[in-house]
Protein backbone atom coordinates (compact mmCIF):
# COMPACT_ATOMS: atom_id res chain seq x y z
CA UNK A 1 0.00 0.00 0.00
CA UNK A 2 2.71 2.36 0.88
CA UNK A 3 4.59 1.58 -2.37
CA UNK A 4 1.48 2.22 -4.41
CA UNK A 5 0.90 5.52 -2.69
CA UNK A 6 4.54 6.45 -3.20
CA UNK A 7 4.35 5.45 -6.84
CA UNK A 8 1.12 7.33 -7.32
CA UNK A 9 2.58 10.36 -5.65
CA UNK A 10 5.64 10.21 -7.86
CA UNK A 11 3.47 9.82 -10.89
CA UNK A 12 1.49 12.84 -9.89
CA UNK A 13 4.68 14.83 -9.41
CA UNK A 14 5.96 13.76 -12.82
CA UNK A 15 2.72 14.82 -14.43
CA UNK A 16 2.87 18.17 -12.64
CA UNK A 17 6.43 18.72 -13.73
CA UNK A 18 5.54 17.82 -17.28
CA UNK A 19 2.63 20.20 -17.27
CA UNK A 20 4.83 22.94 -15.92
CA UNK A 21 7.39 22.14 -18.60
CA UNK A 22 4.76 22.34 -21.28
CA UNK A 23 3.53 25.63 -19.90
CA UNK A 24 7.02 27.08 -19.83
CA UNK A 25 7.66 25.90 -23.37
CA UNK A 26 4.39 27.33 -24.51
CA UNK A 27 5.28 30.67 -22.99
CA UNK A 28 8.68 30.59 -24.65
CA UNK A 29 7.08 29.76 -27.97
CA UNK A 30 4.61 32.54 -27.44
CA UNK A 31 7.41 35.03 -26.80
CA UNK A 32 9.24 35.85 -30.07
CA UNK A 33 12.96 35.55 -30.06
CA UNK A 34 15.28 38.44 -30.94
CA UNK A 35 15.86 36.87 -34.33
CA UNK A 36 12.14 36.59 -34.92
CA UNK A 37 11.75 40.22 -34.00
CA UNK A 38 14.38 41.12 -36.57
CA UNK A 39 12.75 38.86 -39.16
CA UNK A 40 9.30 40.24 -38.52
CA UNK A 41 9.54 43.49 -36.61
CA UNK A 42 6.47 44.39 -34.69
CA UNK A 43 6.70 47.98 -35.87
CA UNK A 44 6.79 49.15 -39.49
CA UNK A 45 10.18 50.87 -39.64
CA UNK A 46 9.67 52.07 -43.18
CA UNK A 47 6.31 53.46 -42.33
CA UNK A 48 7.85 55.33 -39.45
CA UNK A 49 10.62 56.65 -41.66
CA UNK A 50 8.14 57.78 -44.29
CA UNK A 51 5.98 59.33 -41.64
CA UNK A 52 8.94 61.10 -40.08
CA UNK A 53 10.16 62.46 -43.45
CA UNK A 54 6.77 63.75 -44.49
CA UNK A 55 6.84 66.95 -42.35
CA UNK A 56 10.31 67.83 -43.69
CA UNK A 57 9.16 67.39 -47.25
CA UNK A 58 6.07 69.45 -46.55
CA UNK A 59 8.20 72.24 -45.09
CA UNK A 60 10.50 72.23 -48.12
CA UNK A 61 7.51 72.30 -50.43
CA UNK A 62 6.13 75.29 -48.58
CA UNK A 63 9.47 77.08 -48.81
CA UNK A 64 9.62 76.37 -52.56
CA UNK A 65 6.14 77.73 -53.06
CA UNK A 66 7.05 80.77 -51.01
CA UNK A 67 10.13 81.41 -53.13
CA UNK A 68 8.10 81.05 -56.32
CA UNK A 69 5.59 83.54 -54.99
CA UNK A 70 8.33 86.03 -54.14
CA UNK A 71 9.82 85.57 -57.61
CA UNK A 72 6.46 86.30 -59.22
CA UNK A 73 5.98 89.39 -57.08
CA UNK A 74 9.48 90.56 -57.99
CA UNK A 75 8.80 90.11 -61.71
CA UNK A 76 5.53 92.02 -61.44
CA UNK A 77 7.24 94.84 -59.52
CA UNK A 78 10.05 95.16 -62.07
CA UNK A 79 7.54 95.13 -64.94
CA UNK A 80 5.51 97.92 -63.36
CA UNK A 81 8.69 99.91 -62.65
CA UNK A 82 9.88 99.60 -66.26
CA UNK A 83 6.45 100.66 -67.48
CA UNK A 84 6.56 103.75 -65.27
CA UNK A 85 10.03 104.65 -66.57
CA UNK A 86 8.78 104.25 -70.13
CA UNK A 87 5.86 106.58 -69.46
CA UNK A 88 8.20 109.18 -67.94
CA UNK A 89 10.53 109.02 -70.97
CA UNK A 90 7.62 109.37 -73.40
CA UNK A 91 6.21 112.29 -71.41
CA UNK A 92 9.55 114.11 -71.30
CA UNK A 93 10.11 113.51 -75.02
CA UNK A 94 6.70 114.95 -75.87
CA UNK A 95 7.28 117.91 -73.57
CA UNK A 96 10.68 118.70 -75.06
CA UNK A 97 9.37 118.22 -78.59
CA UNK A 98 6.48 120.61 -78.04
CA UNK A 99 8.51 123.14 -76.06
CA UNK A 100 8.50 126.79 -76.99
CA UNK A 101 11.27 128.03 -79.31
CA UNK A 102 14.26 129.88 -77.81
CA UNK A 103 13.40 133.40 -76.80
CA UNK A 104 15.11 136.39 -78.33
CA UNK A 105 17.55 138.62 -76.51
CA UNK A 106 14.79 141.20 -76.06
CA UNK A 107 12.53 138.59 -74.47
CA UNK A 108 15.31 137.16 -72.30
CA UNK A 109 17.58 140.05 -71.33
CA UNK A 110 19.04 138.25 -68.33
CA UNK A 111 20.62 135.40 -70.28
CA UNK A 112 24.29 134.82 -69.63
CA UNK A 113 26.74 134.74 -72.60
CA UNK A 114 26.69 130.96 -72.90
CA UNK A 115 22.90 131.01 -73.15
CA UNK A 116 23.18 133.76 -75.76
CA UNK A 117 25.46 131.57 -77.85
CA UNK A 118 22.72 128.96 -77.98
CA UNK A 119 20.61 131.47 -79.91
CA UNK A 120 23.14 131.40 -82.76
CA UNK A 121 23.47 128.65 -85.34
CA UNK A 122 26.33 126.20 -85.09
CA UNK A 123 29.60 127.85 -86.12
CA UNK A 124 28.31 131.35 -85.39
CA UNK A 125 29.47 133.51 -82.47
CA UNK A 126 27.37 135.86 -80.39
CA UNK A 127 28.08 139.51 -79.61
CA UNK A 128 25.71 142.27 -78.49
CA UNK A 129 22.40 140.94 -79.84
CA UNK A 130 23.90 139.65 -83.09
CA UNK A 131 25.42 136.44 -84.40
CA UNK A 132 28.57 136.55 -86.54
CA UNK A 133 30.11 134.04 -88.89
CA UNK A 134 33.71 134.15 -90.14
CA UNK A 135 33.82 132.36 -93.48
CA UNK A 136 36.32 129.73 -94.49
CA UNK A 137 36.01 130.33 -98.23
CA UNK A 138 36.89 133.33 -100.36
CA UNK A 139 34.45 135.16 -102.62
CA UNK A 140 34.18 138.60 -104.30
CA UNK A 141 32.45 141.27 -102.25
CA UNK A 142 29.07 141.05 -104.03
CA UNK A 143 29.06 137.23 -103.80
CA UNK A 144 29.96 137.44 -100.14
CA UNK A 145 27.04 139.77 -99.47
CA UNK A 146 24.73 137.43 -101.38
CA UNK A 147 25.98 134.47 -99.36
CA UNK A 148 25.24 136.26 -96.09
CA UNK A 149 21.82 137.53 -97.15
CA UNK A 150 20.73 134.03 -98.21
CA UNK A 151 20.84 133.08 -94.53
CA UNK A 152 18.89 136.14 -93.40
CA UNK A 153 21.90 138.33 -92.63
CA UNK A 154 24.41 140.60 -94.34
CA UNK A 155 28.08 141.47 -94.33
CA UNK A 156 29.13 142.77 -90.91
CA UNK A 157 28.25 146.35 -90.03
CA UNK A 158 30.84 147.65 -87.56
CA UNK A 159 29.79 150.81 -85.75
CA UNK A 160 31.48 150.49 -82.34
CA UNK A 161 34.99 150.03 -81.01
CA UNK A 162 33.89 147.03 -78.94
CA UNK A 163 32.57 145.15 -81.96
CA UNK A 164 35.67 146.08 -83.97
CA UNK A 165 37.92 144.66 -81.25
CA UNK A 166 35.77 141.57 -80.85
CA UNK A 167 35.84 140.63 -84.55
CA UNK A 168 39.56 141.36 -84.78
CA UNK A 169 40.24 138.98 -81.89
CA UNK A 170 38.18 136.18 -83.42
CA UNK A 171 39.82 136.10 -86.85
CA UNK A 172 43.31 135.82 -88.26
CA UNK A 173 42.70 136.63 -91.94
CA UNK A 174 41.43 139.38 -94.19
CA UNK A 175 37.60 139.60 -94.28
CA UNK A 176 35.15 141.60 -96.35
CA UNK A 177 32.89 143.80 -94.23
CA UNK A 178 29.63 145.45 -95.24
CA UNK A 179 31.19 148.79 -96.24
CA UNK A 180 31.28 150.02 -99.83
CA UNK A 181 32.19 153.24 -101.61
CA UNK A 182 29.24 154.47 -103.65
CA UNK A 183 28.70 157.97 -105.10
CA UNK A 184 31.72 159.45 -103.39
CA UNK A 185 30.68 158.23 -99.92
CA UNK A 186 31.18 155.14 -97.83
CA UNK A 187 27.96 153.42 -96.90
CA UNK A 188 27.05 150.28 -95.02
CA UNK A 189 24.90 147.56 -96.52
CA UNK A 190 22.05 148.65 -94.22
CA UNK A 191 22.17 152.01 -96.08
CA UNK A 192 23.60 153.90 -93.11
CA UNK A 193 26.56 156.22 -93.67
CA UNK A 194 30.01 155.63 -92.22
CA UNK A 195 30.63 157.56 -89.01
CA UNK A 196 33.33 155.82 -86.97
CA UNK A 197 36.11 154.22 -88.97
CA UNK A 198 39.27 152.18 -88.36
CA UNK A 199 41.26 152.78 -91.55
CA UNK A 200 44.90 151.96 -91.79
CA UNK A 201 47.51 154.63 -92.33
CA UNK A 202 47.85 154.08 -96.08
CA UNK A 203 44.67 152.63 -97.58
CA UNK A 204 44.87 151.13 -101.01
CA UNK A 205 42.64 151.82 -103.97
CA UNK A 206 39.28 150.10 -104.29
CA UNK A 207 35.62 150.56 -103.50
CA UNK A 208 35.08 147.74 -101.00
CA UNK A 209 36.43 147.59 -97.44
CA UNK A 210 37.92 144.63 -95.62
CA UNK A 211 39.19 144.00 -92.09
CA UNK A 212 42.71 142.67 -91.61
CA UNK A 213 42.66 140.86 -88.26
CA UNK A 214 46.43 140.49 -88.36
CA UNK A 215 46.79 144.21 -87.66
CA UNK A 216 45.82 146.26 -84.57
CA UNK A 217 42.08 146.71 -84.15
CA UNK A 218 42.34 150.49 -84.15
CA UNK A 219 43.78 150.68 -87.70
CA UNK A 220 43.14 147.45 -89.59
CA UNK A 221 40.62 148.49 -92.27
CA UNK A 222 41.74 148.60 -95.87
CA UNK A 223 40.18 148.78 -99.33
CA UNK A 224 40.41 146.67 -102.44
CA UNK A 225 38.68 146.00 -105.73
CA UNK A 226 35.21 144.57 -105.14
CA UNK A 227 36.03 141.86 -107.70
CA UNK A 228 38.87 140.51 -105.59
CA UNK A 229 38.19 137.37 -103.60
CA UNK A 230 38.79 137.09 -99.88
CA UNK A 231 37.10 135.78 -96.74
CA UNK A 232 34.11 137.59 -95.26
CA UNK A 233 32.18 138.14 -92.03
CA UNK A 234 28.41 137.66 -91.93
CA UNK A 235 26.16 139.28 -89.33
CA UNK A 236 22.66 138.26 -88.31
CA UNK A 237 20.73 140.27 -85.75
CA UNK A 238 18.68 138.40 -83.16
Amino acid sequence: MEMQEVGKKKSDEDEGAGAALVEVKTQKEAEPSDYDQLQSPSEDIYSETFFNESPVQTKEAKETKGNERLFRYGCVFLTVLCFIFLLVIVFLSMKLGSGSPPCTVQQCPHFNPKQHEQLCAKGWIYFNKSCFFLSTLRLPWAESQKNCSSGGGSLAVITTQSLQSFLTSKGNLKYWIGLRHVDNSWNWVDHSQLEQSFWGKAPRDGDCAFLSSEDPAETNWDRASCKASTYFICQQQI
